[in-house]
């Protein structure tokens, strides 16, 4: 398991020539830490008296990160699964015409595979800017420049898997499909990245 592995090791496998972990898994554990961050931020805000109106939101919000963080790490696992047929599906061979035909096959089934995970890290990377728009309201002020950073890195999750959705659908055959798919990230992309920034500027403001 790849998260099961060590901060070095995890570095080591990816500066390696080995296929996984890459970009995609890459964009999943920034995701997962921009969450944690948002985490952090909202336990120091547990149980102090200061935001004593807060609490019941706070626990809210520790519920929700704790479900996305195990989320985004599941999905690190399942991009690594998704790209394993897709690297071989390049390397089939195409000397014969039923050659040929089988690995345009087998390539179009993996690369439509391999799109839906990037897609789902999107997702849950804005889900967790939400969480990051309500702490800058209701967390405590003395790690607001935490939330920062986490959202920075959710728009870095965002704007990284979005490449991996590009980088399948530009190869594809099937454009109507490709098409959907691109429109997806693209209509996310720029949800996601207004959010951020808006959010980015308000921690700015608050620090500044």
């Amino acid at each position: 398991m790849i998260t099961d592995k060590s901060c070095k090791e995890f570095l080591e496998d990816l500066s390696s020539a080995a296929p996984v972990p890459g970009g995609g898994g890459v964009s999943a554990i920034v995701g997962a830490m921009g969450v944690a961050l948002g985490s952090m931020v909202a336990n120091l805000t547990y149980g102090k008296k200061k935001y004593a109106d807060v609490q019941e939101n706070i626990v809210i919000l520790l519920n929700r990160a704790e479900n996305l963080r195990k989320e985004l790490l599941m999905l690190i696992e399942k991009d690594a699964e998704v790209f394993e047929p897709l690297s071989k599906a390049y390397g089939l061979p195409k000397e014969t015409d039923e050659e040929k035909k089988y690995k345009e096959e087998t390539l179009e089934k993996a690369l439509k595979a391999a799109c839906g995970v990037p897609l789902e890290i999107m997702q849950k990377a804005i889900e967790v800017m939400d969480i990051h728009d309500e702490l800058v309201v209701i967390g405590t002020r003395i790690a607001v420049s935490d939330i920062g950073v986490g959202v920075l890195f959710c728009k870095s999750a965002l704007m990284g898997a979005s490449l991996n959705v590009f980088i399948n659908t530009k190869l594809m055959k099937d454009r109507a499909f490709a098409e959907e798919m691109n429109q997806k990230t693209e209509d996310m992309l720029a949800v996601g990245s207004k959010k951020a920034d808006r959010i980015y500027k308000e921690v700015e403001a608050l620090i500044k």
